[in-house]
């Protein structure tokens, strides 16, 4: 077979004559223009690292610097002030060559000129962070900019440089700040005195007054130490202690999933669908390794932190007994794929090439033709990843440390991504609202055993063509991996296309080796393990509710026309539906992003103020007059915006609780007050999808290529999951979940009053709604 033969480099054979060598001049091709590739790669990433490191200088910059310094030497104007001569002085003289006085003198102007030239790039780094600390204009009525925020602006911008790369801004974004102990406390008792009645307010605010006073300033002087010498007080210990250490499945309590484009339909075959994604997603890759992506600015001017984005592809969580760990590589040639229960490996590259779409249709159509059955165990061995970490962990170090079970184990966990070909259609159809809702369960579990939960994403494929993704949390947030389906998704719509049949573009090369299956010894002790996690996940995955829908009666465009934030808006229509829902208001947590700090994650905005509840409770009580309910609705949404930006700014609550939690079991000082506040359940737990990271395409010119969303499980049992995305101009996707075990929630239910509540808040405003 000509694949056979590509495999290897040489043969040999051992005849009477002697030993007789036959070379592969195509591997040994292959291996040539590979090490080539890997070469250019390393070269690049010593160019940005250089050109990172001296931004927002350049090499043309220091050669003007040069220039000018020269310059005025030879017009006898001593701009250095006696410093070059003394550079010349300190010179080694003799034969070398040193000893031209020209020479002497062009070194000593180029050291001179380097130098002032570091030294004005540091000054513009300081001056850029110290710029940048300022969120002034964050807390500016829209519209009414200060003439202090305009010439901010303008100064950024100049200092901003002219084309940064991804990373030029990480050295300058300012460090995240350590709120005083005293701020976060009295925020904290403001966020729950409305939930609480007089009796249970009056213990916990002994409780906080006494952390204040007496455990607190210890704890607060360790977290200032950490936050001098650390790049950032909260995400290591936030990575760490909230997604490596947790024990419970992955699938459900913290993988979250993305949907595909749901109003248009870009091909319906599967293999083809996937070509072009998968070429893409290495694109894009291609870009994120040579820092070609441009950094995410907010109004254009701030940059955010990109340093999540770094462990995007070819990384994977590991399990251990205590506590996992993330694995990245710095590259990664195959994605592993799986179908029918078995498990391929799949080549990306032909040499240094990387493979058309049109190839990589051929050999995901490979895949799905192939016949073979799959191995004892191998079916749902992926289950593992969905059950509890420590009996995976365990499994992992008995059985597959070694042989087949090793190899195979490292094709995956080595791989650039996971591909799930499913053997069912899912899309979303209008005029079936279950529809939605089924699609985001598949993506959600699938099967319990056809994701590898534990890759920083894994990309289903169905049946009819439609695409998603499951993520793990740990890696990164929503809006990173937003920022690549962005890309893809605009990339295949308006960059890569298909034929009128579907297929990718172009015809495929035949003689590509094909996908290689993966080979498993799984012994029966394993198995009745991999049945167990099945049996864990299965249960877990059935008691998912999961409601998705789309609201149709208006977007952000008309609500707008309230004079309010659209998340605002969302957020109290959320806190009205949940008091109708269960009677009563709750703890409510909404993710927003810190990554206008040097890595930077996620704060909590606790949503349910005391604002939104005199409002919720106004409108329950039915006998206000639209002017009141209008004045106090407005009154909680600019409470919401401004809890909002102060957790963007560094001032939240939650993040800065967690951390002197910690610092406290570490040194073995109980807390009763920070023992209950971490232990508080979130039993609406909220979050919006970002969009239109990238300007892909023209949003109002295709208002149709918008995806869905996404969604993730229940946080609390009893309690609900809300994610939105506020879909353009004219439409709001929700996806909420609950658990079938509790009696108190129903996601669809719930849905019906978000639905109401959007609807009669609307009606305070008299905005005027498009028919459902």
């Amino acid at each position: 077979m000509a694949e056979a033969h590509q495999a290897v480099a040489f043969q040999f054979t051992v005849t009477p004559e002697g030993v007789d060598f036959r070379l592969s001049r195509e591997a040994l091709k292959h291996i040539y223009l590979s090490g080539i590739n890997s070469w250019k790669r390393r070269l690049i990433r010593i160019k940005n690292g250089i050109l990172r490191g001296v931004y927002p200088g350049s090499p043309t910059s220091w050669l003007v610097v040069v220039m000018t310094t020269l310059g005025s030497s030879y017009c006898n104007v001593d701009i250095s002030m006696g410093l070059i001569c003394f550079i010349q002085r300190w010179l080694p003289e003799g034969c070398g060559p040193y000893r031209a006085p020209q020479t002497r003198t062009l070194l000593s102007v180029a050291i001179f000129s380097t130098g002032v030239w570091m030294m004005g790039i540091l000054f513009f780094r300081q001056t850029l962070k110290l710029l940048l600390s300022y969120h002034g204009w964050m807390f500016e009525m829209h519209g009414q900019t200060s003439h202090f925020t305009k010439v901010w602006a303008m100064c950024v911008r100049l200092l901003s440089g002219r084309r940064p790369m991804l990373y030029s801004f990480q050295t300058s974004l300012p460090k995240l700040p350590v709120p005083s102990v005293s701020a976060t406390i009295h925020r904290y008792l403001e966020s729950v005195k409305h939930l609480l009645d007089d009796k249970e307010y009056y213990r916990m605010e002994t409780l906080a007054k006494e952390f204040q006073e007496k455990t607190a300033p210890r704890l607060q002087k360790y977290l200032v130490l950490k936050s001098w010498w650390a790049t950032n007080y909260v995400s290591d210990w936030w990575e760490e202690y909230v997604y490596l250490k947790g024990r419970t499945p992955l699938m459900v309590n913290s993988n979250y999933y993305v949907m595909d484009l749901v109003l248009v339909k870009n091909a319906d075959v599967q293999a083809a669908r996937l070509g072009n994604i998968v070429h893409a997603m290495i694109k894009y890759r291609h870009k994120l390794d040579r820092e070609e992506i441009k950094p995410v600015m907010v109004l254009g001017i701030v940059p955010m932190c990109s340093y999540q984005m770094e462990r995007m592809f070819n990384t994977t969580r590991i399990p251990g007994k205590d506590t996992d760990v993330l694995q990245h590589l710095t590259d990664s040639r195959h994605v592993a794929v799986y179908h029918k229960g078995r498990f391929f490996k799949l080549w990306l590259y032909e040499g240094s090439r990387l493979l058309r779409p049109r190839d990589l249709e051929m050999q995901f159509q490979r895949i799905l033709d192939d016949p073979s059955p799959p191995q004892p165990g191998e079916e749902k061995l992926a289950a593992l990843t969905a059950g509890g970490r420590a009996e995976w962990a365990q499994v992992r170090q008995a059985f597959f440390g070694s042989g087949k079970n090793k190899a195979a184990l490292d094709a995956i966990e080595r791989a650039a991504f996971f591909v799930a070909l499913d053997e069912e259609s899912h899309r979303y159809d209008p005029e079936d609202e279950a529809s939605l809702s089924l699609y985001g369960k598949a993506l959600l579990h699938g099967s319990c055993y056809n994701r590898w939960f534990d890759k920083s994403f894994t990309l289903i494929a169905f049946k009819n063509g439609q695409l998603g993704l499951n993520t793990e949390h740990a890696w990164a947030d929503a809006p990173i991996i937003g920022h690549l389906w962005e890309f893809v998704l605009g990339t295949d719509s308006f960059d890569l296309g298909y034929t009128e049949t579907g297929h990718c573009l172009g015809k495929p090369n035949p003689v590509l080796a094909p996908p290689q299956r993966l080979q498993w010894d799984i012994p029966e002790q394993c198995q009745a393990v991999i049945e167990s996690s099945y049996r864990v996940a299965k249960a877990l995955a059935d008691d998912v509710e999961l409601y998705c829908f789309q609201f149709l009666p208006f977007g952000k465009g008309l609500i707008k026309k309230c004079r309010t934030s659209p998340d605002a808006f969302v957020q109290i229509a959320l806190q009205l539906a949940h008091f109708r829902d269960r009677g009563r208001l709750c703890l409510t947590y909404e993710a927003s992003m810190t990554r206008m700090f040097r890595e930077g994650r996620t704060e909590t905005v606790r949503s349910c103020t005391c604002e939104s509840t005199a409002f919720v409770r106004a409108m329950a009580q039915g006998r206000h007059l639209k002017a009141d309910l209008q004045d106090l609705f407005r009154k909680a949404a600019e409470k919401h915006q401004n809890m909002y930006r102060l957790a963007m700014t560094g001032a939240g609550i939650d993040r800065h609780l967690f951390c002197l939690y910690v610092v406290s079991k570490y040194l073995g000082v109980k807390s009763p007050f920070l023992a209950e506040v971490l232990s508080e359940p979130w039993r609406l737990s909220t979050s919006q999808t970002a969009q239109f990271q990238i300007r892909m395409f023209d949003p109002n010119q295709y208002p149709n290529h918008l995806g869905a969303g996404g969604g993730f499980g229940p946080v609390a049992n009893d309690g609900y999951g809300v994610s939105y995305m506020i879909a353009g101009e004219n439409t709001i996707f929700f996806h909420v979940s609950s658990k079938f075990s509790s009696s108190e929630t129903n996601a669809q239910r719930f849905g019906n009053h978000i639905r109401q509540a959007l609807l009669d808040i609307a009606d305070l405003f008299q905005v005027p709604k498009a028919d459902s």
